[in-house]
């Protein structure tokens, strides 16, 4: 297929760049479906006079239902989209920088999606949606799987869809909650993902950051104790990475940790732990759950954490412990071979 592309742009050179516009499209669609004109357009960041003109080919090609609701995917246009997803990540250049990728972190694989998602709130959801696809190819029945909090695994549980193998899946907290946001914690996002997935969840009703006494009491209450033992057997542990200084803010923690923190040039936080430049830990918040120790050989871990201002943070994570599989974006990528 490649190819044939390559010498179609023989007779017309910009047959890549038009596949590529549709492509995006009919990405963004999938995603956001039913949408309306002038929110695609802005989202995609093209005139409407342009879009208007390539919806009317989608539309006319039975790709694309227009609608008083918005614009959908007809189910031509989501087979499309599926049997086209690996040759344009080929043409694309993407499935090369993958693989430069994966050398350059000593990942496994490296999944890429198009585009950037410090700039396009929809990467995040592809990215999510690329997560989702690894979990239904790799978990089985009876799997427990851990997942911690942030706003890209809240795209992830987004994305989540029934699959027969899920039903009898097990999501568990990766870690107790922050007390921001609910809807981006860790209890919040494993629910949502078990009750899209049909599957089964547990919550941990604790607080991540508590005092040595407190914690230490807490973990041997009978029931903290059984739940903490059945978040360290998961087969599988999807997490994200958040950069030290936005991580600690989140965190409220306090001014003498920060002035620490940048001290020791904190790059990178994932599990409560604070890693510098080199992938060194440089600080550990005493927090209630899945603790970097507590990871085995034996589990399979997934990393999910994209945009180009993140290329820092991934890149010295990754050097602490590279994952079985890291799913970013095209913006955090090219940053992370740039460093």
């Amino acid at each position: 297929m490649r190819n044939l592309i390559e010498l179609q742009k023989k007779l017309q050179p910009d047959v890549l760049e038009v596949m590529e516009k549709r492509y995006q499209i009919l990405q963004y669609l999938r995603l956001k479906q039913p949408v309306g004109r002038r929110t695609l357009a802005a989202s995609l960041d093209v005139s409407e006079r342009i879009l208007r003109s390539e919806v009317m080919f989608l539309k006319e090609q039975g790709l694309v239902h227009v609608g008083s609701g918005g614009m959908t995917l007809t189910e031509e246009g989501e087979d499309l989209l599926e049997g086209l997803e690996g040759v344009m990540k080929s043409v694309s250049g993407l499935q090369d920088l993958e693989e430069r990728l994966a050398r350059a972190l000593h990942v496994n694989q490296a999944i890429i999606v198009s585009g950037n998602s410090d700039r396009y709130s929809w990467v995040k959801k592809e990215m999510g949606r690329a997560c989702v696809q690894q979990m239904k190819e790799k978990l089985a029945p009876k799997d427990i799987v851990a997942v911690a909090g942030g706003t890209t695994l809240a795209a992830v549980a987004e994305m989540m869809s029934p699959d027969s193998n899920l039903e009898e899946v097990s999501f568990v907290p990766a870690r107790g909650g922050l007390g921001e946001k609910v809807e981006i914690q860790s209890n919040t996002i494993s629910s949502t993902m078990a009750q899209k997935a049909h599957g089964k969840y547990r919550l941990l009703h604790v607080p991540d950051q508590l005092s040595d006494e407190t914690r230490e009491s807490l973990i041997l209450e009978p029931g903290i104790k059984e739940l903490l033992s059945i978040i360290r057997q998961a087969k599988m542990v999807v997490h994200g990475v958040g950069e030290a200084e936005t991580m600690a803010a989140r965190r409220k923690t306090k001014a003498e940790t920060l002035g620490s923190l940048k001290d020791k040039e904190a790059a990178a936080e994932a599990f409560g732990y604070y890693f510098d430049r080199a992938g060194q830990i440089v600080h550990k918040e005493n927090t209630v759950g899945l603790q970097l120790d507590d990871l085995t050989n034996e589990q399979f871990v997934i990393t999910v954490a994209g945009g180009a201002s993140k290329a820092e943070a991934i890149t010295a994570y990754m050097k602490h412990r590279p994952s079985d599989v890291l799913i970013t974006d095209e913006g955090a990528a090219q940053a992370i071979l740039d460093l």
